[in-house]
């Protein structure tokens, strides 16, 4: 187990998204990881794209990014529920390992994501 395994177990184990993601990747292959997480750095590259062409954070397009970006994790990992979708929000710029990694998109991508994530769950 790996060491950001070990602190997910630690933080979220007791959770029921938790135990979802759990039981829905237990049988993913190699394959199927890496397509789960390109599709997911590809949502930030796309985030960062938005930022460049001059999108607001409050943008339909940056909007529709988030939503996207909630479907791929309920669809790959666990159930993204508005709550735990804020969280991430949140932990993408809190957490300096998370901003460094979507960051590599673009200076402020992290910030931006945050940003639009706050938006799209406190607009509904």
């Amino acid at each position: 187990m790996t060491n950001y395994e070990t602190e997910a177990r630690s933080r979220w184990g007791n959770t029921d998204a938790y135990r979802e993601h759990e039981q829905k990747t237990k049988n993913y292959a190699k394959e199927k990881w890496a397509e789960a997480n390109e599709g997911l750095l590809a949502i930030f590259a796309e985030f960062a794209a938005c930022k460049n062409r001059g999108m607001s954070s409050d943008s339909d397009e940056a909007l529709a990014l988030v939503n996207n970006l909630q479907s791929h994790i309920t669809e790959n990992y666990y159930t993204c529920t508005d709550e735990i979708l804020a969280g991430l929000g949140k932990m993408y710029v809190a957490d300096e390992r998370f901003k460094k990694n979507i960051d590599k998109y673009g200076d402020g991508t992290a910030e931006y994501v945050s940003q639009a994530i706050d938006l799209f769950c406190h607009e509904k």
